[in-house]
């Protein structure tokens, strides 16, 4: 027969001093939340209509040869992005990495904007 395990009782001591988030908190990260979403399915309606940046930008990317070397630029600053937005510990997170997240919150402010004042997303 096996031992009996003995357990430490103050094993979650450590979490004693952890606090819940006010309310307010919780409104503010469901507004940034929502924010975000709205500016992600902006982005997506305006990629993908019919004259749509992606589709302009993709027509001339592919147009020439000369255009076409500005490929191997777009994946390096992409990497050069991700490098210094990403942080070396795994423990801990840059702040800089909160940029994208501030800046899709941005773009939703923008489309929800531009819903109200013209009536189109």
């Amino acid at each position: 027969m096996a031992a009996p395990r003995k357990s430490d009782p103050n094993k979650y001591a450590k979490y004693a001093n952890i606090k819940a988030e006010s309310p307010l908190q919780t409104l503010i990260s469901f507004a940034s939340f929502g924010l975000m979403i709205v500016g992600i399915v902006g982005i997506a309606v305006g990629f993908f209509k019919e004259k749509g940046p992606l589709k302009s930008l993709l027509g001339w990317l592919f147009e020439s040869t000369n255009h076409m070397m500005f490929i191997p630029v777009i994946v390096v600053v992409g990497w050069f992005l991700n490098r210094m937005m990403s942080s070396t510990n795994s423990s801990e997170s840059k702040k800089s990495g909160n940029l994208p997240m501030y800046a899709m919150m941005a773009i939703g402010v923008y489309f929800i904007y531009r819903l109200v004042a013209t009536g189109e997303f």
